[in-house]
């Protein structure tokens, strides 16, 4: 057989391989437990976990009990964990579902949004080291964070009633990361301040509204971004 007939013959066992390879890990148990049933797979399951989680994180939030601040930094984190893990397994395995397309967006807007809102609530969170002028920044901050939302959510229906897609961009993506650090390190900050005193505890204080500030500026930005770089949609 000529060299070319050999190319194809491997190119051939190369791509059965592959096709044997996706039948293994489609018959694989792990497989069948995170494919579920119908659009209940896995990855779904997690989302909605995480917008179960959301009444118990305001829930620990609000008790008043010695540790509460950390009960409510636990299912922040496992419900931001949750997050990451739906994702990676729904592109891994191909799972994507338009439940799934519609409900992490939602969950993940709502439970950071609550996070806000709750603090909110607490002056301490941000007037502790700074004064009462702290708690007007921060609820500014959370008031364009939330308009941002709103105007970019309004404009995607927009868009998807004209049929344009509207991919996420990479400063929405890092906006969204500061928003949840600064939640979790406000939260710390709160967890630790109920035991401790010092540096270390202003420290994260301070932590947690630098990157709140800054989370702000990327989401007024990375929204004015979505509304110019598609305002063709406007035009229609």
């Amino acid at each position: 057989m000529n060299e070319n007939g050999e190319s194809e013959k491997i190119t051939e066992n190369e791509a059965g391989e592959v096709k044997n390879n996706k039948e293994d890990v489609k018959n694989g148990k792990f497989y069948k437990f995170v494919a579920g049933k119908g659009v209940m797979n896995l990855p779904n399951k997690l989302t909605i976990s995480r917008v179960v989680m959301i009444p118990l994180f305001v829930l620990f939030f609000y008790l008043n009990f010695k540790g509460h601040y950390f009960c409510a930094l636990a299912v922040f984190a496992i419900a931001g964990f949750t997050d990451f893990l739906d994702g990676y397994l729904a592109r891994k395995y191909r799972l994507v579902t338009n439940l799934g397309k519609f409900l992490d967006p939602v969950a993940d807007k709502v439970l950071v949004a609550s996070a806000m809102i709750v603090m909110l609530t607490e002056p301490y969170f941000f007037v502790a080291y700074l004064g009462n002028w702290a708690m007007i920044v921060a609820g500014c901050c959370v008031a364009l964070i939330m308009a941002r939302e709103l105007i970019v959510s309004g404009f995607r229906m927009v868009a998807a009633d004209a049929r344009v897609v509207i991919a996420a961009d990479k400063i929405g993506k890092i906006k969204t990361v500061f928003q949840d650090m600064s939640m979790v390190f406000l939260l710390i900050f709160a967890s630790f301040a109920e035991f401790f005193t010092g540096v270390a505890i202003k420290a994260l204080n301070y932590i947690g509204l630098i990157f709140l500030a800054y989370a702000t500026v990327l989401t007024v930005v990375s929204g004015v971004n979505y509304i110019v770089k598609n305002r063709h949609v406007l035009r229609q």
